[in-house]
């Protein structure tokens, strides 16, 4: 394992139990980035020692022992560095990462510092590479990730995994957090590119950590099952060109089948799990998408149930949306429309998209047109929004034309 590898893969795990022994994440921030500038300069002349992270934290410890002896001094924290000389260092421990997790995630903090403190602290990735993902200015999102610290730091934020009685709160927070960043690398927000992998990967990964720290949880499952059965359609979202690619027309051959197997055990254990949790449930739809080998061999009668069961767990105009679409595929167009037409979401594109979409398939192509001009208004994202125009564009030709209503 390289060391830009070993960056990415341990650099939370070591940062959290860097945060436990001395109880400041700007002085464990630094000091980890100390030590990797040293194996940087070492490692490749001397070769990488036997047990690289562990090398790595007594490394940063001895780092912030430098920092904290120059600060004792000038007479501060005499009692820091007596604890952290007489700390243990020997290796990262598991649970260092989880207390680490909901520290970034307190409801204290607001959502979107939540998700960046998240991704610079667990996942390792820059300043730089975090404002490009969520296209901020680098000092912008600087200074969020400043003033969150400081927020942790003055509120006295613990340090901790809550209590039992807390954990089912708190952990919605967590899960909530890493959706949000793999919804980011699904379909970006904003910018030419739909998709951003590297988001993804890192959200899977977390997703993957919080199951092994928290074997008992149902709702963790479910969400690693949710970002695999969506992740293993990635190679097919989109063409050579870059442009979207609908999931009735991605060529299945090409899907990640030990993603959809492995998302599919998982699935099964979150709906056997006790309370019943909302991703759980949106695992078990994905899962059903995943399944399907054809498009018309997708049970949208069961898709459309299973938003009926989240609409009651986590009622929404975004599940009542999708929930629309699915009785569309199901029971027909008009009864989807229909649906559609009580759902209230101003400004989200996907819904005048889906409405243009039924409205095209019932061969209304003059509101259909409308409905895609009102979608391309509101899109923010540059592959989405070529994919609107040209059907936009084929509803005009289709229009001047005055062919037959488009086939369903």
């Amino acid at each position: 394992m390289n060391i830009g590898e070993l960056h990415r893969r341990e650099y939370g795990r070591i940062l959290a139990s860097l945060i436990r022994l001395v109880r400041d994440f700007d002085l464990a921030e630094e000091a980890l980035q100390e030590a990797f500038e040293v194996a940087l300069a070492q490692w490749p002349e001397q070769g990488p020692p036997q047990n690289p992270v562990s090398w790595l934290i007594s490394t940063a410890r001895f780092k912030a022992i430098d920092r904290l002896r120059r600060r004792v001094m000038a007479r501060e924290k005499d009692e820091e560095y007596v604890k952290l000389l007489a700390a243990d260092a020997e290796g990262p421990v598991p649970v260092d990462t989880l207390r680490l997790i909901f520290t970034c995630c307190h409801p204290a903090l607001a959502q979107e510092t939540q998700v960046a403190l998240t991704l610079r602290t667990i996942c390792g990735l820059t300043t730089d590479e975090i404002a490009k993902a969520f296209l901020l200015p680098s000092p912008t999102l600087a200074q969020r990730l400043v003033r969150a610290k400081t927020k942790i730091r003055d509120a006295e934020i613990p340090y901790e995994v809550p209590e039992d009685h807390q954990l089912a709160e708190r952990l919605h927070a967590v899960l909530e957090v890493v959706y949000l960043v793999f919804n980011e690398g699904y379909s970006a927000s904003f910018g030419a590119d739909w998709l951003r992998a590297d988001l993804c990967a890192e959200a899977i990964r977390l997703g993957r950590l919080l199951n092994e720290l928290l074997p008992a949880e149902g709702e963790p499952k479910g969400l690693l099952a949710l970002m695999l059965f969506h992740d293993s359609r990635s190679q097919t979202r989109t063409d050579d060109a870059g442009e979207l690619v609908l999931i009735e027309d991605q060529d299945r051959s090409r899907w990640n089948l030990a993603m959809i197997d492995e998302g599919s055990v998982l699935v099964e254990r979150a709906l056997r799990s006790r309370p019943l949790g909302r991703y759980a449930v949106q695992a078990a739809i994905a899962g059903l998408h995943a399944q399907a080998r054809t498009a018309a061999a997708t049970d949208w009668r069961q898709i459309a149930a299973l938003y009926g069961v989240l609409a009651i767990l986590d009622s929404s105009p975004v599940v009542e949306l999708n929930r629309a679409v699915a009785v569309a595929m199901a029971d027909g167009w008009e009864q989807g429309l229909a649906l559609l037409e009580t759902v209230d979401l101003p400004g989200y594109h996907l819904l005048p998209a889906a409405r243009a979409d039924l409205l095209r398939r019932l061969g209304r192509r003059s509101e259909a047109a409308s409905a895609y001009r009102a979608a391309i208004g509101l899109v923010t994202n540059e592959a989405e929004r070529r994919f609107l125009e040209r059907r936009l564009r084929e509803c005009e030709a289709e229009q001047l034309a005055g062919g037959p209503p488009t086939a369903s």
